[in-house]
């Protein structure tokens, strides 16, 4: 195939997963809006108060702190002097990327801690997926937590979230067995991978197995009882402020002037909340709205107008700025724009 079928195929790819993500998006909007009062919902959040915007937003800065001292700890081994004010300016080009094109981002952003860092653009990406694995673990536990510690009716309000559980608890034994066998018998499994897949497809056999040599790189760039400790520490901590994101919140809209708000609630609030980030469409566009404005009304008993309120002000909030500063960094720090464009551009092709 030539290069020029093969980069018509990749954007017609990127198009239709693009539309696809927009079509999700508007389904999910037309499902948390249908039926509120939008007047009401406008007068809500046209009286917010700006001294709690102001600490939802250094809460949500202090967590991409801390992630960024997390992707520090992670490729530590690797170049122990990496500079996380460079790790963080990658973190949020890619928090931009993804409020505009889903999944787009985590390219974007190995990409650029690579070109920054002078670091494989391969170790990167394994050191992202291993990001993503354990932000895909720990919001399992932090689930867990909330079904097990805070609330009888979770799994009563929410079935599928049981089903949800499940499957997290398997893919969590499942991707735990496969980052054994890459530590352990990373050949062997390479191998093997290659051989079962290419029954199918010679192409994607290579595509997978690529994947993981990249997971592999990732996790080998983890090394070290202390670094261990530290990405556990760093990874409970999110938990905990993405929860306080969600309890602080509250005040924007004054729900504390409706009924009690805890810090309890804000966990669960943000444990149900992170699974509409996961599903693939703009930033959490209208996937957050749905599950947020669902659990404070179905669990809470929260007015519909006043939970979507706080569903869109927390969401538009983080959104926004994190396209604000995200240009900002990319325009200060990148100095060769196009050049990090045909770049982002031939990984997308070679994924």
């Amino acid at each position: 195939m030539t290069s020029g079928k093969v980069k018509h195929k990749t954007r017609l790819r990127s198009i239709i997963n693009y539309a696809i993500s927009l079509l999700l998006a508007a389904v999910f909007l037309y499902i948390a809006f249908n039926g509120v009062d939008i007047n009401e919902v406008a007068r809500i959040v046209s009286e917010s108060s700006i001294l709690w915007m102001i600490i939802f937003l250094l809460v949500q800065l202090s967590a991409h702190f801390v992630r960024a001292l997390r992707w520090k700890v992670i490729i530590s081994s690797v170049k122990p002097e990496a500079s996380v004010k460079y790790l963080f300016g990658a973190l949020m080009v890619g928090y931009g990327v993804n409020c505009v094109v889903p999944r787009l981002g985590e390219i974007t952003r190995a990409v650029l801690a690579g070109k920054w860092e002078n670091l494989s653009r391969s170790s990167m990406f394994g050191t992202v997926i291993l990001e993503r694995v354990i932000d895909i673990i720990f919001l399992g536990i932090a689930v867990v937590v909330a079904v097990l510690f805070f609330s009888d009716s979770l799994l009563e309000s929410f079935p599928w979230l049981q089903s949800a559980l499940y499957m997290t608890i398997i893919a969590i034994a499942l991707v735990i067995l496969i980052f054994y066998l890459i530590i352990t018998q990373r050949e062997k499994f390479y191998n093997l991978v290659v051989k079962f897949f290419s029954v199918f497809s010679e192409k994607l056999a290579h595509k997978i197995a690529s994947i993981i040599q990249m997971i592999g790189d990732g996790f080998g760039s983890l090394k070290g009882r202390k670094n261990y400790i530290w990405a556990f520490l760093l990874s409970a901590l999110l938990i905990v402020q993405y929860a306080l994101g969600s309890y602080i919140g509250f005040f924007i809209v004054d729900m504390q002037n409706i009924s009690e708000v805890t810090l309890e609630m804000g966990w669960i609030v943000m444990c149900i909340s992170a699974i509409g980030i996961v599903i693939p469409t703009p930033g959490g566009t209208g996937s957050y709205h749905t599950l947020a404005k669902s659990t404070l009304v179905i669990l809470f008993g929260f007015p519909e107008a006043l939970s979507l309120a706080y569903a869109f002000i927390t969401h538009a909030i983080g959104y926004f700025f994190a396209i604000f500063l995200s240009l900002i960094i990319f325009f200060v720090f990148n100095k060769q724009h196009d050049n990090l464009i045909k770049v982002v551009e031939t990984e997308i092709e070679d994924l």
